[in-house]
């Protein structure tokens, strides 16, 4: 293999390491685990600049990649202007730096950074439908492993961590420290393997016979597409442990709506779509939840209500905030020590998240910068939607689903929750944001990816 072949690969595959590991040191929710994914990632970026110097090649993603590089670096740049000094008199506020907390607001700065440089390699190194294939599969992967080892934790009841002796708690955990977020990147990996599953289905029927159909089912079965499908049941299993209300909600309305789009507009459907969409409805969430006890999340959803939950008080709270600093913002990371001497009277909880990251964003960041990021997303959420409906490639055309899928989850669990603080998840939904994009806009395989 070629020098210049071997650094790609390794770059490439230094990367799908990152993806797996973030998750693992406590979801990333420890200031010491999030330095360690940074640290990673420079130290990846830094290897890239050698590269690239060395063959003479331009260290830049392509310009497709735009859409979503340029409101990262905007935003990096916003935290910079934040922390410099001597901006906050001129803004009447009561330090020296725009940012209320510039401690914390540094932190926030060396996450973004990373995020935009890890995308900004996503976009540089998975250059064909190969690698693609391959970064898909390496986030299912990932959930798969979420899942088996809180899947495992879980059903022996009382067992601590064995790494980091976590208490045992009744809902599924995993390696995070808070079970909605486990929730949320068990989505976001499981709508990932749906569309690399969609992808390899078969576009052409296997007859009108009942031998040909039965013939058909079990070549499916005995094929690898099976190894993905017992993968997304456990994925699944994990969910459904989580007990989250909207962790479980948001995907089971994101794959319907998706999928009802892709009935009428997905472009040359695979025969076996539909029935493999009814599959997780009837098979995943109506038997396997009965037996994994979808019952319960079902009763935590009834059970809810306005008066018992205070995150709609700290939603309220939180305006005031925004009012005082809509443009400029609080300053990154500031919420943990900005909305205590906001809130009136003192809640059951301690809350150094607001509950929904549109909130948490913009009273960080300001309005501006909140719709840059929203409009990243949507944008994103178009193309896939826009991939599923034009282009001819089966890989593209079901990345692109399982893209959608995943970004409609986070669209709706971000209203009542602040998965995207975690930085594991945070590094998670930028691949598949940086994933929808290149499913639009690489080229068309020569052969099929199966």
């Amino acid at each position: 293999m070629p020098i210049r072949s071997r650094f790609s690969s390794f770059i490439f595959y230094s990367l799908c390491a990152i993806v797996f590991y973030a998750p693992i040191p406590l979801g990333a929710n420890r200031i010491w685990a999030s330095s360690s994914i940074e640290f990673f990632v420079f130290m990846v970026f830094a290897v890239h600049l050698i590269f690239t110097f060395r063959h003479n090649d331009t260290p830049f993603p392509p310009r497709f990649c735009w859409p979503v590089i340029i409101p990262l670096v905007v935003t990096t740049l916003w935290l910079v202007l934040q922390m410099t000094p001597g901006l906050g008199p001129l803004f009447s506020r009561p330090l020296d730096t725009l940012s209320l907390d510039p401690s914390l607001t540094h932190i926030m700065f060396l996450k973004t950074l990373a995020l935009t440089l890890f995308a900004s390699m996503v976009f540089y190194y998975v250059s064909d439908s190969h690698r693609l294939y391959r970064f898909a599969l390496i986030i299912v992967i990932t959930g798969l492993f979420q899942g088996i080892y809180a899947a495992w934790l879980n059903l022996n009841v009382g067992m601590s961590s064995p790494v980091f002796d976590v208490a045992y708690t009744d809902r599924a955990m995993g390696t995070f420290m808070y079970q909605n977020q486990l929730a949320n990147f068990l989505a976001l990996t499981l709508s990932i393997g749906i569309g690399v599953l969609i992808s390899q289905l078969s576009l052409n029927g296997s007859g009108d016979k009942f031998w040909h159909k039965a013939r058909g089912i079990a070549q499916m079965i005995l094929s690898p597409k099976m190894v993905i499908r017992l993968s997304l049941i456990i994925m699944i299993i994990a969910l459904i442990l989580t007990r989250s209300r909207m962790g479980n909600s948001a995907f089971f309305i994101a794959l319907a709506s998706v999928s009802v789009f892709a009935f009428f507009f997905y472009h040359r459907k695979p025969k076996h779509l539909r029935l493999l969409i009814v599959s997780f409805f009837v098979l995943d969430l109506i038997l396997i939840g009965a037996i994994f006890g979808v019952e319960k999340v079902k009763q935590r959803l009834m059970e809810t209500s306005l008066a018992s939950e205070t995150r709609d008080e700290v939603v309220r709270d939180s305006l005031p905030i925004i009012a005082e600093f809509p443009l400029f913002g609080s300053g990154g990371g500031s919420y943990y020590s900005t909305f205590p001497s906001y809130h009136p009277l003192p809640y059951s909880g301690f809350y150094d998240h607001a509950h929904n990251d549109y909130i948490q964003f913009a009273v960080e960041l300001g309005l501006p910068i909140t719709l840059l990021l929203g409009s990243m997303i949507l944008y994103c959420l178009w193309l896939s939607l826009h991939t599923m409906v034009k282009r001819r490639t089966p890989l593209y055309q079901g990345v692109s689903f399982g893209c959608a899928i995943a970004m409609v989850h986070m669209l709706l669990h971000s209203t009542v929750d602040f998965s995207l603080q975690s930085p594991a998840i945070a590094l998670l939904f930028i691949s598949i944001l940086s994933l929808s994009v290149l499913a639009a806009r690489l080229i068309r395989p020569k052969e099929r990816i199966g």
